[in-house]
């Protein structure tokens, strides 16, 4: 009877939801890092104010969620709760509708569906789930559009990172294990998009961020990506979300349908990937919607109205050397790229402000993606930052040129929204905080202009 009902109560809706938003004309975005993933280079004080600790090498000391959750078992969840609700609350929203921005990208990590964590070997905080739908409704309610990023995988995805939720040389997410629990990820994700109204502003979902970048050494990644996909797929259709790559949808609100649509969905499919990951995902599904509370609000609505499929999301073929599998591949319904920038960290231009304008004036990696089929293309990351100390009236510059630059393609995403601002963190904000370089000048706060839309004339080649 448990099952029976809370799948009548997925049908009835998943035939309920409202319309669902998009992937603007052009993307104007910033990134919602720290939140659900926390990073703690970008709030030092914080980070010790919470418990953490500072070191130069982030595997030794507690410098990670992992590494603070398996230090603090018995308080880990009762911090993060306050972390999660004071990063990233509605008068965060309210800064970023000032400031123009109509997307956001949200970083997560795996043990979102906590479902998905080995308790007895990894460590993260629980209740992320009902801060990121809290979080989703304020965009929502805001016009604000969101892309879901699996940024911290399974097993880790790139060693020595804060961002992959443990700092670590031993990576295990390529790995048939890993891969196949990132697909279970996937498909609960999926259905939360199209199920859950505060999910409604959800227009994509990102399988990895920032894999390794030698293919040599990412292994699966390939049929990785096509699982990826089929997956996302396979749930829209059991929802009766189709397109010319579905199959025939569900038309009532019955459970016995709504288990037969699974069922058929999976026989449908050759792949047991696919298949194993949907029956995983079910159950644990049925166990978020319990947390949410689901069925306080199963009867206000009535209605059938128009949804539309998720993008699927890959970092561009371009991201990884040494004969990388293309994500185009796998594209089946609409699918969006992303390409991370950064001239700080070195290997892009020399250190100086000429050959960072000629570098960024003359960028071709929009055109490059495209002959690959990697279309539409968004830079899905990038700052500010420099290896030189700029000067503002530099910045401006940068600034402009940038956009210039990614607004060749589908538009952009800003790292990161936010950074601390504390007398430990210094002068952070001013190259990594898109609010900041707003109030300093260096972007207009309407995301769409610049200060000079001939910033580059002088360096084309």
């Amino acid at each position: 009877m448990y099952y029976l009902f809370y799948a009548s109560f997925i049908v009835l809706f998943s035939l309920s939801i409202s319309v669902q938003a998009g992937l603007p004309s052009k993307v104007y975005g910033v990134n919602l890092g720290s939140w659900l993933v926390l990073e703690a280079w970008m709030l030092p004080q914080g980070w010790l104010d919470m418990g953490g600790q500072q070191c130069n090498d982030c595997s030794q000391c507690i410098a990670t969620e992992f590494e603070f959750a398996r230090a603090y078992p018995n308080t880990v969840d009762e911090i993060f709760d306050k972390h999660w609700s004071s990063w990233f609350n509605q008068t965060d929203v309210n800064a970023l509708v000032e400031a123009g921005i109509n997307t956001v990208r949200i970083p997560l990590g795996y043990w979102i569906v906590e479902a998905l964590v080995d308790r007895k070997t990894e460590f993260y905080p629980r209740g992320g789930i009902h801060h990121l739908k809290r979080g989703l409704r304020e965009l929502k309610d805001a016009g604000i559009v969101s892309i879901l990023d699996h940024h911290a995988l399974p097993g880790v995805q790139t060693p020595g990172q804060m961002f992959t939720g443990r700092c670590t040389s031993d990576v295990e997410f390529y790995t048939d294990y890993n891969y196949h629990r990132a697909l279970v990820w996937t498909a609960v994700m999926t259905a939360l998009s199209h199920l859950d109204p505060d999910f409604s502003n959800v227009i994509a979902i990102e399988a990895v961020n920032e894999p390794i970048m030698n293919a040599t050494l990412t292994p699966g990644y390939g049929d990785f990506q096509k699982n990826f996909v089929q997956v996302v797929r396979a749930v829209e259709h059991t929802l009766g979300i189709f397109g010319p790559w579905s199959w025939p949808k569900m038309t009532g609100t019955d459970a016995s349908e709504f288990i037969l649509a699974v069922e058929n969905t999976t026989s449908f499919s050759s792949n047991p990937e696919v298949q194993s990951a949907l029956k995983e995902a079910l159950p644990i599904l049925v166990q978020i919607g319990l947390e949410l509370e689901w069925s306080d609000i199963k009867h206000m609505f009535t209605s059938l109205y128009k949804r539309e499929p998720l993008h699927t999301s890959f970092m561009d073929i371009n991201w990884q050397y040494s004969n990388p599998a293309n994500p185009s591949a796998a594209q089946s319904g609409p699918q969006v790229y992303d390409n991370h920038l950064y001239y700080s960290f070195g290997g892009v231009a020399d250190a100086n402000e000429q050959a960072y304008m000629e570098s960024i004036c003359n960028l071709q990696r929009v055109e490059a993606d495209a002959a690959l089929g990697n279309s539409p293309l968004v830079f899905g990351e990038w700052a500010l930052t420099t290896q030189f100390t700029a000067s503002d009236e530099f910045l401006i510059n940068w600034a402009d040129a940038q956009k210039l630059a990614y607004t060749k393609g589908a538009g952009w995403i800003f790292w990161n929204f936010k950074v601390e601002n504390s007398t430990l963190s210094g002068d952070l904000g001013r190259q990594w905080s898109y609010l900041e370089a707003v109030q300093r000048g260096y972007f207009d706060r309407d995301p769409s202009k610049l200060h000079d839309t001939h910033v580059c004339d002088g360096y084309i080649q």
